[in-house]
This record gives C-alpha cells, sequence and structure tokens, in this order.
C-alpha cells in the first residue's frame, strides 16, 4: 500500500463557525499576555468556539464518558494472551468504580457510562450500564467479514443513541472509551484500510504482547486485509474489519457532530472509530478533539490522517478512554482563560502591541 496524504486542515471546512474563532482569538489577544503564548490551549478555546458556535466558549463543566464494549472473534487466532472473558470482567470493574477510567473520571467530573454492545455473557441490569448487545461478539476477521452489515448499523445506531441521550440530560462535552479483548487488531486493520497504510506501519503490540503473539496480529491483519481490498464503501469495511464497540463509536461521534457538542477522542480503538465516522460522513472530524497520542503506532497514522492534534502525549495505551477523560480538564481550562483572565485594558497593564 502507497502511504496516504494527511487530510485537509480540519479548520478550512464549512462545518466549523469560522466567526466565532476570530472573535475568541481577538479575545485572547486582549488578555494579560503575549500573544499565542498559551500554545495549543489558545487553539483548543478557538475550536471550541468554532464548534459550539459561542465565543467566548462556554466552559463545558458537564462531561460524559462513554465506554463501549464488545468481544471479537479473531481472539481465537492468538492475536493476544487474554481470554475474552477479561471483557466481561472488566465491564463489572467499570461499574463498581475501580478501574483507571473510574479514578480520571471522578478527578475531572466526568459521568460515565458503560455500554455493552457486543460482550460474550449477559449482565444484570446494574447503575449505569446501558444494555444494547447486537450479537455477543463479532465472526473472526481473518476469516469472514466480522459483522454483517445489519450488525453494523445497528451497533452505529446504538452509539448515536447514546451520544443523543447524554446531549439530552446536559452532556456538553463528551469522550470516548473502550473495552473489549483484541480490539487493537481491527482498530489497526481499519486503520491501515482507510488510511491506505500496510500491516507493519499500523500493528503494534497492544497490552504488550510478545513476538509469538504479535506474529499472529500481523498475520490475521494482513489476511483481513486481504479478504477486504475490494471493497471501497465505509460501511462494507468496517462491517468486515470493525468491531462492534467501534461501530458504537463510529455512531457515537456522528451523533456529536450533528448536534454540535465537542467530542474528544481517546487512543488506537477510538480513533479507528473516528476514521470510520468520517469516512461515513465527511466532515465529521471538525467536532473532534484528538485527547492524546496512544503509543500504538496506528494511533499517530488516524490523528495525521484526520488532522487533530492530541492534546496529551503520556506514552498512554490503556484505552478505556482514559486519555480523552484528562484531556477533558484542559479543555475546560481552555475555555475558562477567555472568560476569567484580566484584559490589559482592565488591569491597566500597558500593551507592548500598542
Amino acid at each position: 500500500m502507497t502511504e496516504a496524504e494527511p487530510q485537509a486542515d480540519r479548520t478550512s471546512t464549512n462545518n466549523l463557525d469560522q466567526g466565532a474563532g476570530l472573535s475568541t482569538g481577538e479575545i485572547l489577544n486582549s488578555l494579560t499576555k503575549p500573544p499565542g503564548s498559551l500554545g495549543q490551549l489558545e487553539e483548543i478555546a478557538i475550536h471550541l468556539s468554532q464548534i459550539t458556535r459561542q465565543s467566548p466558549p462556554i466552559v463545558p463543566v458537564n462531561s460524559a464518558v462513554a465506554i463501549f464494549a464488545g468481544d471479537h472473534g479473531v481472539v481465537e487466532n492468538g492475536v493476544t494472551p487474554w481470554p475474552s472473558e477479561v471483557t466481561y470482567q472488566m465491564v463489572l470493574n467499570f461499574l463498581s468504580g475501580g478501574a483507571a477510567i473510574n479514578v480520571f473520571a471522578r478527578h475531572v467530573g466526568a459521568k460515565v457510562v458503560v455500554v455493552d454492545v457486543g460482550v460474550k455473557g449477559n449482565f444484570d441490569e446494574l447503575p449505569g450500564l446501558i444494555r444494547a448487545k447486537v450479537t455477543p461478539g463479532t465472526s473472526n476477521l481473518a476469516l469472514v467479514d466480522a459483522m454483517t452489515l445489519m450488525q453494523t448499523k445497528q451497533a452505529i445506531d446504538v452509539g448515536h443513541n447514546t451520544a443523543c441521550d447524554l446531549i439530552d440530560q446536559g452532556a456538553q462535552i463528551l469522550a470516548t472509551g473502550d473495552m473489549g479483548i483484541g480490539n487493537t487488531t481491527p482498530s489497526a486493520a481499519l486503520t491501515a484500510a482507510l488510511c491506505n497504510r500496510s500491516v507493519d506501519e499500523v500493528t503494534g503490540r497492544g497490552t504488550g504482547i510478545d513476538d509469538e503473539h504479535f506474529a499472529r496480529k500481523k498475520q490475521a491483519i494482513g489476511e483481513a486485509l486481504a479478504r477486504t481490498s475490494q471493497k471501497t464503501e465505509p460501511l462494507e469495511i468496517l462491517s468486515s474489519l470493525g468491531g462492534l464497540e467501534i461501530a458504537a463509536i463510529c455512531g457515537f461521534i456522528i451523533a456529536a457532530a450533528e448536534k454540535r457538542t465537542p467530542v474528544v477522542i481517546d487512543g488506537v480503538i477510538s480513533l479507528a472509530g473516528a476514521l470510520a465516522a468520517d469516512a461515513i460522513k465527511p466532515g465529521t472530524r471538525d467536532f473532534m478533539f484528538g485527547g492524546h497520542r496512544s503509543s500504538e503506532p496506528a494511533a499517530t497514522i488516524a490523528l495525521d490522517y484526520l488532522g487533530l492534534r492530541p492534546i496529551l502525549d503520556l506514552e498512554m495505551r490503556l484505552g478505556e478512554g482514559t486519555g480523552a477523560c484528562l484531556a477533558i480538564s484542559l479543555i475546560q481550562v481552555a475555555a475558562k482563560i477567555t472568560q476569567e483572565m484580566a484584559t490589559f485594558d482592565s488591569a491597566g497593564v500597558k500593551d507592548a502591541s500598542q
């Protein structure tokens, strides 16, 4: 495969309110600091205004993280040493508040919801759990399509409905999360297919797998890409290679864009969903923030393709929405700057530019 060019700068599209962004830029330049001295925080504030059509941007204090969970048939190929049962167990861990994402969410004040879109095994009705299972896990993508088109559409709808419900409940900013043993394999395959990259370029070691599992993972991705090579429609590619949670994340992001609500994208699994979302509905990228740069190679490829500059780069690769959740606090600070800092005039400070 040949290397794909990064896509156009997201701020050049018609989806964003350029006027609101310019107004926020003027506010930032009037504050008691050298122009541009707060770096990426200023870019974040401007982008937030462009998305929400508000200047200065409202501080998005009501935040929500949606963790979509599903299992993967490709695990039978030995792509990971972790058994699929861990997906079920981790969902219970999320719901009991014991996972990393729970710690991070409590720190930033974010609501956490967990969505069973494709976990093997059934859950009782539990607080914080949305039971929306499409099917208990995908088929083995190395051999056959991971999902049918109908299952893919149903999973997209699950994510779309989740985002709409959270926004209707008052969420002002959303973050994507995931759980699914083996899901870096479909994520890498989707990234390769949608960004026109090779198996070697996109494949990382996920949870830290050894050489044997790594070789099996690359082989499975290569077989899946060969089987999918004649498919051209984004929905068909997602059905062929993706996971149920990835399709749900895709729908989640599309809904956020439709409602002009900023959505913070987590790591490599969420980025695969983001690639699918923008391919299915072009321009969706305009409403995204890149939460962080995962250490998985496919994450950097996807970020560059979408034109997303990651807010954090902490060498994280956990998933769950952890990187996206941490980034929310910086987005909130970026908005607060425009509302709480003094201007040169109000502080009686001489502006060197005048």
